[in-house]
């Protein structure tokens, strides 16, 4: 970024050298903002309780004596049927899947902060529903609402995020991001396990009292923070969206006048492209295409890795293979997830998303199910391969945790255009959740005793997906670390190869050729071809 800055001062931008001094780059001077940000990622939360809950809930004797059936072959006594285990996982999923598809929609009627808000309400009304019926076809409809819910929930928060965190702190957002889906899932595993042994519905009714936390606190501490200046400026509301950026950054009003001004001139470029913004536009320029298939590629790259069987029914999957105590188990592998998560946010400002730790954790994730599905199919049921699997699921949600969740989502966040960010990141989100929803319905036709009773083996599948996905991230996904969105933008326009993203230096008008960050002139034919203003780094 240094480069970047020397670039912009010798290459006549306009600015003086006092203009364009930086200011001290720390969180205590960015602690509104970060604040912001952390309350809105706060939103994944309720998406995590849920996947924790309703992994142990399928194998709660409390809960399957209202939705399923005595089975004496099977571990624990009780089962459930194939079809109605993948509707309850599934409906969220497909609930999420639905809401974001209409993210661009719904971005161009209400605000980041009021699609959160009314994401707050609907996760209540579903939840009412859940815990009052002991229908199925009420608990089908509960779970599809909420995953309506979880879907805005999901998208908005993190096109907050996204537009307000300083280029600096995005990764570190969206980690802390990603830590609340873990911390989620860890307090719905934990809460599972010492309710589970409680006879009747209190079994299951206790942990779906959680799911009425998230929603208070949003509710509440989104009356403390601005909207999205970014939101309001594209949406003509100039002074709000002045105002909105003079609480979320530092400086003097001559720094937040030029980010301001720098806003504006990216919306305008793009707007005198299209005059008004359409879902086809996605795909309509090669430019918008590319960044549109990138970052849906980017997101699904999480489904991709098999995490959501593993998410969804590990508890269930711990019980039906005889692997010891599958809750206890289950809280274990959800805590080392943590864990990883933690040692996660403090490397994502230092390192790059895309070799480092996406491709590693795909290949790390892939051979980690390859030799769960080895060591099952040559020695089932015996106690060292019980033993052996949960090492290995451990080992597998270091690569997920560690590695590939967040960065998958960071570079599905960081992708797309401004102009179709809401139309763009919801599809992205979309197709990540369809491929998460086609994940927990097809799951349970391997993994449960009533179908094909794979087990383990089920690790076959996902091991060539992880690392075809590991081979996509090294030959097309572009390294966009400490850029700020408008400096992407210059990059994108500019149609550099993946390869030269992370060594591209942005220059002014008159400043020649484009050059890389060794300070050679890059003799690209698209990059000497395409010149555009800089815009200077947003603090």
């Amino acid at each position: 970024m240094g480069e970047e800055k020397q670039s912009s001062s010798s290459t006549g931008t306009g600015h003086s050298d006092s203009e364009s001094r930086e200011q001290p780059y720390t969180i205590a001077h960015h602690w509104k903002c970060l604040a912001a940000c952390t309350l809105m990622s706060l939103c994944p939360f309720q998406y995590g309780l849920d996947f924790g809950l309703i992994g142990g809930l399928q194998a709660m004797v409390g809960f399957l004596r209202v939705f399923g059936y005595a089975d004496a072959t099977v571990p624990g006594g009780w089962n459930i049927s194939t079809e109605r285990q993948q509707l309850i996982s599934s409906l969220m999923t497909l609930g999420a899947f639905l809401s974001s598809s209409m993210a661009g929609t719904i971005a161009t009627i209400m605000s980041r902060k009021m699609t959160v808000w009314v994401a707050s309400a609907l996760c209540t009304v579903s939840n009412v529903l859940m815990m009052s019926t002991t229908s199925i076809g009420g608990l089908y409809a509960g779970r599809l609402l909420l995953g309506i819910a979880n879907g805005m929930f999901m998208t908005f928060s993190q096109l907050y995020i996204q537009e307000c965190s300083p280029a600096r702190y995005r990764g570190l957002m969206i980690s802390s991001f990603q830590i609340w889906t873990s911390v989620g899932s860890l307090v719905g595993t934990v809460v599972d396990n010492f309710t589970a042994k409680i006879d009747g519905r209190n079994a299951y009714l206790i942990p779906l009292g959680l799911i009425y936390i998230m929603p208070v606190i949003m509710s509440l501490g989104l009356l403390l923070i601005p909207e999205s200046p970014r939101w309001l400026a594209q949406h003509g509301k100039l002074d709000q969206a002045r105002k909105a950026l003079r609480w979320h950054r530092p400086g003097t009003d001559a720094e937040i006048d030029r980010e301001m001004k720098d806003i504006q001139a990216a919306l305008e470029m793009e707007k005198a492209r299209e005059k008004s913004v359409v879902v086809w536009d996605m795909f309509r320029n090669p430019v918008d295409r590319r960044r549109t298939i990138l970052a849906t590629c980017a997101l699904t790259v999480q489904g991709a890795s098999g995490a959501m069987y593993m998410i969804a029914y590990g508890t269930y999957f711990f019980q039906m293979a005889g692997i010891g105590d599958a809750f206890a188990n289950s809280c274990i592998l959800i805590s080392v997830g943590v864990v990883a998560i933690i040692i996660n946010s403090a490397l994502v400002t230092h390192f790059g998303r895309r070799r480092v730790f996406l491709i590693t954790g795909l290949l790390l994730c892939g051979l980690a199910q390859l030799l769960t599905a080895v060591v099952y199919q040559v020695k089932p049921g015996a106690k060292s391969t019980g033993k052996a699997i949960v090492g290995l699921a451990v080992i597998y949600i270091l690569g997920y945790n560690g590695m590939v969740a967040t960065y998958a989502w960071i570079s599905g966040g960081e992708l797309p255009s401004q102009r179709l960010r809401s139309y763009t990141f919801g599809l992205a989100t979309a197709i990540g959740f369809f491929a998460a929803w086609l994940t927990t319905f097809t799951a349970p036709y391997f993994i449960n005793p009533e179908s094909l009773n794979w087990g383990p083996k089920y690790g076959y599948i996902w091991t060539p997906s992880c690392w075809i996905s590991a081979l996509w991230v090294y030959l097309f996904l572009p390294e966009v670390k400490d850029r700020t969105l408008e400096e992407i933008d210059q990059m994108f326009e500019a149609r550099l190869p993946a390869r030269k993203f992370r060594r591209y230096v942005c220059v002014g008008p008159g400043g020649g050729p484009t050059r890389e960050a060794s300070g050679s002139v890059s003799t690209d034919k698209e990059a000497v071809e395409v010149q555009h203003k800089e815009i200077p780094n947003i603090r």
